[in-house]
């Protein structure tokens, strides 16, 4: 026995002038609806209607069952999303979750201290938050919704020295006065390792067929360099004009290693440096390593401050000293790091000749000769 073709019911005047007034419309969504209406009552079976208009012959049936169900709501789009969305989580719960987070699991009596999917529901189930303990799945929708996602924990340092404020209240006046003085350099005092072995981190333009390579590297028994040099640095900076701010990076290379009497000569050559530029002071802001803080290097500072004085040229060091591990006030420890890496060589060792120059060209600033750690005085005999 044969089945009766799909059709349209029996159309009222009023919809059939509705159809009729939506063949005219700019909506392209009414306009095919009310062509595959009209066409189904006019005696169009589906698969004669389907071409005409861009559909599928199930898509004509849809629309079909949809106009004999609803009528012309047909001729509107609905929404995309489920009319009901059933979340476990509503807003005060979903914000309670993300307040547990902030905690440790510890305090929950969980043997670790980072969150996991699972260990979130388990806690949640736990504290009541969820009438049955939902999946790990339900909990990431649900942080995903408070813009939580997972993603790298953040390195971070804090400085312990119990005169922080002071310190770094001393250092922010001493760039306020260079600010307000042209004649006055504020620097930035820092020393640095050059390493012909180690690789900083790095990230480069690469893909999976040639990834980039950082080659470890060795040093031979007979090689004479040595495997990394020490550099000091100033990060210079001085306001000619109160708008306009100049900065330059002044650098020693060492043989040997930093202590006292290498910090004196560097603060020396510094002084002359800012002299043969029309300064008369240099504000100088370094850490507390023992060669900057040493009893040596303060009485040569008070020194040569009172010869300035007494004298009436020269240019005179007033020093600040940084908090104990606050890199982040010292604004010369990033030029390190990129500096590193623009000189690094993936797959070669450098020689030290050539190692220095680079980083020479990477601050534009001269090779200057090195400055020498002077040698060790022989113990007395007992």
């Amino acid at each position: 026995m044969r089945t009766k073709p799909l059709s349209v019911r029996p159309l009222t005047d009023a919809e059939r002038q509705v159809l009729q007034d939506s063949l005219r419309a700019s909506d392209a969504f009414a306009l095919r609806r009310a062509q595959i209406v009209l066409a189904s009552a006019a005696g169009e079976r589906s698969g004669q209607i389907a071409p005409r208009v861009g559909f599928t012959t199930q898509g004509i049936r849809n629309v079909i069952h949809a106009f004999n169900a609803r009528g012309l709501d047909v001729l509107r789009p609905g929404s995309h999303h489920p009319g009901v969305v059933v979340s476990a989580f509503d807003t005060p719960r979903a914000l309670a979750l993300r307040d547990l987070l902030h905690q440790s699991p510890r305090l929950f009596n969980k043997p670790t201290s980072v969150w996991t999917l699972e260990l979130a529901a388990d806690v949640a189930h736990e504290h009541g938050l969820t009438p049955t303990r939902v999946s790990g799945v339900t909990i990431r929708n649900t942080l995903a919704r408070m813009g939580v996602r997972w993603r790298r924990a953040k390195e971070w340092i804090t400085s312990p020295d119990p005169e922080y404020v002071r310190k770094k209240a001393r250092r922010d006046r001493l760039i306020r006065l260079a600010h307000a003085h042209p004649d006055w350099l504020l620097g930035f005092e820092d020393e640095v390792w050059w390493s012909r072995l180690a690789h900083p981190a790095l990230h480069a333009w690469q893909d999976d067929t040639q990834p980039l390579r950082l080659v470890e590297q060795t040093v031979a028994r007979d090689d004479p360099d040595p495997k990394a040099v020490a550099c000091y640095g100033l990060l210079v900076r001085c306001w000619d004009q109160p708008a306009a701010r100049r900065e330059e990076l002044w650098l020693r290379f060492v043989d040997g290693r930093p202590v006292s009497a290498v910090t004196i000569d560097f603060l020396t050559w510094c002084a002359d440096r800012a002299q043969e530029r029309g300064k008369r002071a240099v504000l100088l802001v370094w850490d507390n390593a023992t060669w900057h803080d040493s009893q040596l290097v303060r009485t040569w500072v008070r020194q040569h401050n009172r010869q300035v004085k007494q004298g009436g040229h020269g240019v005179r060091l007033v020093s600040a000293l940084l908090p104990s591990k606050s890199p982040w006030l010292n604004p010369i420890e990033p030029k390190w790091l990129h500096g590193k890496r623009k000189v690094l060589e993936p797959d070669r060792l450098l020689a030290t000749a050539e190692l220095v120059e680079r980083v020479c060209a990477v601050y534009g600033c001269p090779h200057e000769p090195h400055l020498v750690t002077p040698p060790k005085a022989p113990k007395k005999a007992a």
